[in-house]
């Protein structure tokens, strides 16, 4: 007899993304419960923000303990997308939990949040003030010069566009300040968890999670995050099934964080989700680059060039996935 030859594997495709979507569904929701007994909490504080993964979050949290257990936040300030607002408020009422607006525009003017903002971005554009908007970009993982170079757009009020690069003090400055709209939504997150005595749900995808797309102490901290092992292309089918509003659904990633529209492509992955998808999951799982290439529409060279940028990524904010250092280490308790 001759041994039985193994099966040829089948060729790299999006397929390799695909989940049984119910069983998915089921096995976080179960996971949500269990993790909530073991903290001792009772129900799940979130924000909406009107796209696919704080929506998807909020149904999985209302099949995991139930509307009355869930409550939402919308959460706007100057710079925010009225379609946000809207899609937020959506989400609440498709799924039936409280939701409330809080505001944080007040709080960052206090802060000093536009203002130091806006200092930074007039050390390159001294006119910068009311009636102008601006956003930060970043260079293509594909242009192959090995570093992803920000810059800095703004938009006159007139509607003129201008494109510029920026010293890293002025970078950090604009990135800083804009910091502060994460963390001050944390805030209110956790104040509200705090007097319901629910735990705060975090709503990082794979992508994001794995790629520090994310503030530390803003919109990084969380007591759960049920969906950062799904990549987005699953978030996406996962929203299908758990009937997340069309609109929704067919909305572009965005930030909502600068006062020029900005997608969250341009604004740090450098590509469509679905290609960072594919590449991402090949270089997690040994997938040879010519075959993500044929999968992801791109070249060979071209996905060794976005594997260097996730590796770059992955060193540069590593930091954002630690928790305090400490001198000696402190035993937990049991």
């Amino acid at each position: 007899m001759t041994a039985a030859c193994a099966p040829a594997r089948l060729p790299f495709s999006a397929a390799a993304l695909m989940l049984d979507d119910a069983a998915e569904a089921g096995r976080i929701v179960a996971g949500l419960r269990e993790q909530l007994r073991s903290m001792r909490k009772r129900g799940l504080v979130l924000g909406l923000s009107g796209g696919i993964d704080s929506s998807v979050c909020a149904a999985l949290a209302v099949r995991a303990v139930g509307a009355k257990n869930v409550f939402c936040l919308l959460m706007p300030e100057s710079d925010s997308d009225p379609e946000s607002l809207r899609l937020g408020r959506l989400v609440a009422e498709t799924f039936g939990v409280a939701a409330i607006v809080e505001d944080i525009a007040p709080t960052l003017h206090a802060m000093g949040c536009y203002e130091r903002r806006d200092a930074f971005i007039r050390e390159l554009v001294p006119d910068y003030g009311p009636g102008w908007a601006s956003k930060i970009v970043i260079a293509n993982a594909l242009a192959g010069d090995g570093y992803s170079i920000s810059s800095l757009v703004v938009q006159d009020p007139q509607g003129r566009q201008t494109k510029l690069r920026m010293p890293p003090a002025v970078y950090l400055g604009i990135v800083a300040a804009t910091s502060m709209k994460q963390r001050t939504r944390k805030q209110i997150e956790y104040y509200h968890a705090d007097r319901l005595n629910f735990a705060v749900l975090g709503t990082p995808n794979r992508l994001e999670y794995d790629q520090g797309f994310f503030v530390k102490n803003g919109d990084g901290t969380a007591d759960v995050k049920p969906i950062a092992h799904l990549y987005k292309s699953q978030v996406y089918a996962l929203a299908a099934h758990l009937g997340i509003p069309e609109e929704i659904r067919r909305r572009p990633p965005t930030t909502d964080t600068y006062s020029l529209e900005q997608t969250q492509e341009e604004f740090y992955f450098s590509l469509p989700y679905h290609r960072m998808d594919l590449c991402l999951f090949g270089l997690n799982n040994g997938v040879p680059a010519a075959e993500v290439a044929a999968a992801a529409g791109l070249t060979a060279v071209e996905v060794e060039r976005v594997w260097a940028d996730i590796a770059a990524k992955r060193r540069a904010t590593r930091y954002l996935h630690l928790g305090p250092q400490l001198v000696d280490p402190v035993p937990e308790l049991a």
